[in-house]
């Protein structure tokens, strides 16, 4: 018998959250301290919120309520298979508003996923779920004439190694179309639902996570920029007291980020723009963490955009961009970056829309242009941070121009995925993401400085500052002047690596 793995060092205010949400989870059945499952209780939901600014411990606190979720036994729900609901299984979904989100918590070791690929359950074959049962351990091994025996010796040692059924039988030699014939909106309920960013939930999705999870975790931040339409105030403002769990501490990053002291520093009511970009000078002078730039540098744009906050700025930036790239007017060059605005597809389209989706296709998405499909209109996209980047769709590209009222279409399918062009982003659509190097444009900060403008009772410049600067991991460029620097070579795509096995959508034939 093994050990228990070791507790984890925790702070006071963490100590107290992991009591609160140690009972909350007892009361549902789920003991984490004895590892013992009981049955659900019939009765009203939890719902409970572990609330702090950046560099509290938000994320630890929910890596190691994962893990001492799973050692109780509770079963981690994947959302590329699940099989056959036991009488006794207890389960629990680790959750993200965004790609970007869900992947910069499966990179620290926490195995999340989208709310949409949550809300939709993939379909398989009766043919290749009688596989999956097997590769799960939950069925004998089938006598089947879809795939030899030597393949399915080759899906099952891949998939003792990645755990993932997808992959199993791509290595195997199978495409998703081959054995995913669709998707469903989830009828049954889970157990805990574990939620990162919940700063950014809208209403709607508060709701449908409701319905699934009758224990719901939330992680937010307080600082953060509140959903367009929500005046300010998030989910987890509208909770009782005792169900809003408070981290004041910093505990990231022990080597001191300047990046945080910066964040932090904003908290001061007396702290002006001007002293605040002195700070910025002075940290960057000390740490090369911090950056104080006089121009944008144009290669970070292909992949980690420049935070603004005005439209017209946004626009700007871009145009310069693609004119720094020699891009043409009438075309989209391999590599350009592109944000997903939406799906325009009519009711009678809804399969492919959700099929679209839950391969993380979804407004907000980050994606980088491969290049044409095989039919005008269908574009070859790389999804970035999905669990399946690689994937082609009907696509309508919308480029904005400085100046001109409508904008730009190089291509369209008459319907599909909708996309503006991501070399800048606004800081709103920034959040639940993070890049290791991050533009944030100060002109655009100084504007809202002087707009003297307000959003729940903090200056807007805050807000958006703080939100801008904690998007960077490891280095953050304060950009100064509307200057942009020349590229140092061409767009490419050679540093876009396709997953192990990934899954091909054949959107074009559908």
């Amino acid at each position: 018998m093994t050990s228990p793995a070791p507790a984890p060092t925790l702070s006071p205010d963490q100590a107290d959250a992991w009591d609160a949400l140690t009972e909350t989870f007892g009361a549902a059945g789920i003991d984490i301290i004895a590892e013992e499952l009981h049955p659900p209780q019939s009765g009203k939901g939890r719902v409970m919120a572990v609330i702090g600014k950046a560099g509290s411990g938000k994320t630890l606190m929910l890596s190691q309520i994962t893990k001492a979720l799973l050692a109780a036994g509770v079963e981690l729900i994947s959302p590329d298979y699940e099989g056959r609901r036991r009488k006794d299984r207890r389960s629990v979904a680790i959750l993200a508003p965004t790609n970007k989100a869900a992947f910069v918590l499966r990179m620290r070791g926490v195995p999340a996923t989208t709310i949409h690929r949550i809300l939709y359950t993939p379909l398989y074959d009766p043919e290749y779920e009688k596989i999956a049962e097997w590769l799960t351990g939950t069925g004998e091994r089938p006598v089947t004439d879809a795939l030899p025996d030597a393949a399915l010796d080759k899906a099952k040692a891949f998939y003792d190694i990645h755990a993932s059924i997808p992959g199993a039988l791509a290595t195997a030699g199978l495409r998703g179309s081959d054995f995913i014939k669709g998707w469903a909106r989830r009828e049954e309920g889970l157990d805990v639902g574990l939620v990162d960013e919940a700063s950014m939930l809208d209403e709607k999705q508060f709701e449908d996570l409701r319905e699934i999870f009758p224990v719901l975790v939330l992680f937010g931040d307080p600082a953060q920029l509140a959903p367009v339409g929500l005046s300010g105030e998030m989910v987890f403002d509208k909770l009782a007291a005792p169900q809003r769990l408070m981290l004041s501490r910093i505990h990231r990053q022990a080597d001191d980020s300047p990046i945080l002291d910066l964040a932090h520093a904003l908290a001061d009511d007396q702290l002006g723009f001007d002293a605040f970009e002195g700070m910025i000078r002075e940290a960057a002078r000390k740490d090369d963490r911090v950056v104080w730039a006089e121009r944008v540098e144009s290669d970070l744009m292909a992949r980690s955009p420049v935070l603004v906050w005005r439209n017209a700025t946004r626009i700007r930036l871009i145009h310069a961009f693609r004119t720094a790239f020699g891009a043409p007017g009438d075309a989209l060059l391999p590599g350009e970056p592109l944000v997903c605005d939406g799906l325009e597809l009519p009711l009678k389209h809804r399969k492919k829309r959700i099929d679209l989706e839950a391969r993380g296709l979804i407004k907000g998405a980050q994606v980088v242009y491969l290049g044409p499909g095989r039919k005008p209109g269908f574009s070859r996209l790389h999804v970035i941070g999905a669990e399946d980047p690689r994937l082609s769709a009907a696509s309508i590209v919308k480029i904005e121009m400085p100046g001109e009222e409508e904008p730009f279409i190089p291509f369209a399918a008459r319907m599909g995925a909708a996309f503006l062009h991501g070399a800048a982003v606004t800081i709103h659509k920034a959040q639940g993401s993070q890049w290791p190097e991050v533009q944030v444009f100060g002109p655009d900060i100084a504007a809202a400085a002087w707009s003297n403008r307000s959003e729940a009772g903090v200056q807007l410049w805050k807000r958006l500052t703080y939100v801008a600067i904690t998007r960077a991991q490891e280095r953050l460029y304060w950009v100064t002047k509307a200057r942009l620097a020349r590229p140092a070579g061409p767009l490419t795509t050679d540093d876009l690596v396709a997953p192990v096995a990934p899954l091909a959508l054949d959107a074009e034939e559908a």
